[in-house]
C-alpha cells in the first residue's frame, strides 16, 4: 500500500493516508492513455464545419452556353467545382467525430493518469474542502498554500455549489467529482486535489 500526506485547507499536514496500489501505485501504459485522450478529443469536437456543394451555391441555374459547335468544353452550370465561385467537390460536412471505447481501456487509463499524478508528485490529499459562503479568495488562499497556482483539478465526492462557483471564476481550475474523472482532466492538470472521501469513493469504483 502507498502512504501519502494528507493536507488541510491552510497547507498543513494532518496525518497520512494509504492509497490502492492496484488504482494509485501502477505502471502507466502510455499507449493506453494516449487512446483514451485521442477519444475524449474526438467527442469533444463538434463537427459543425461545412462547405457549399455546386447545389447550394447560389446560381449557376441554367446552362452557361450552348454545347455544340462552338469548340468549348460542355458545361451545365457556372457552379462546378472547377469553375472560379464554383460548389466544393467532397468538402467537409457537419458530422459526428465520436466513437465509442472500451470499458476496461477507459478504467485502465484513469488509475494510469493518477498513478502517473503520484509519481510525479502532483497529487495532493486535502482532508475537506468546506466554505461556509460564496468566496473566490477562499480557494485562491487554499491553492496558494498547497502550492497549486497553475492549472489544478479539484475533486470532490460530490458537487458543491459553493466549491463549484468559488472556483469557476479562477483561470486554470476546475472542479469535478470522484465519479466523473476522465483521463484527459487527469493529465491535463499540473496539480491533482482530491479530498479524502473522493479517494474512498475511486477506489470503490475502479478497485
Amino acid at each position: 500500500m502507498l502512504k501519502i500526506s494528507v493536507y488541510d485547507m491552510d497547507g498543513r499536514v494532518t496525518g497520512e493516508m494509504e492509497l490502492e496500489q492496484s488504482i494509485f501505485g501502477m505502471i502507466p501504459n502510455e499507449s493506453v492513455l494516449h487512446e483514451a485522450v485521442v477519444h475524449y478529443l474526438a467527442n469533444k469536437r463538434s463537427g459543425t464545419h461545412s462547405t457549399l456543394t455546386r447545389g447550394e451555391v447560389r446560381g449557376g441555374g441554367r446552362k452557361p452556353y450552348k454545347q455544340n459547335k462552338i469548340n468549348r468544353s460542355r458545361a451545365g452550370s457556372i457552379r462546378m467545382p472547377h469553375w472560379r465561385h464554383g460548389g466544393i467537390a467532397f468538402g467537409p460536412k457537419p458530422r459526428d467525430y465520436g466513437y465509442r471505447l472500451n470499458k476496461k481501456v477507459k478504467r485502465l487509463a484513469i488509475k494510469s493518469a493518477l498513478s502517473a499524478k503520484v509519481q510525479d508528485n502532483k497529487f495532493i490529499v486535502v482532508d475537506s474542502i468546506q466554505l461556509e459562503s460564496y468566496r473566490t479568495k477562499s480557494i485562491v488562499a487554499m491553492l496558494n498554500a498547497l502550492d497549486a497556482n497553475r492549472k489544478a483539478l479539484i475533486v470532490l465526492p460530490e458537487k458543491d455549489h459553493m466549491v463549484y462557483k468559488s472556483a469557476n471564476n479562477i483561470p486554470g481550475v476546475q472542479t469535478t467529482e470522484a465519479d466523473s474523472l476522465n483521463a484527459y482532466d487527469i493529465l491535463n492538470c499540473d496539480t491533482f486535489i482530491i479530498t479524502k472521501d473522493a479517494i474512498s469513493m475511486v477506489t470503490e469504483i475502479y478497485i
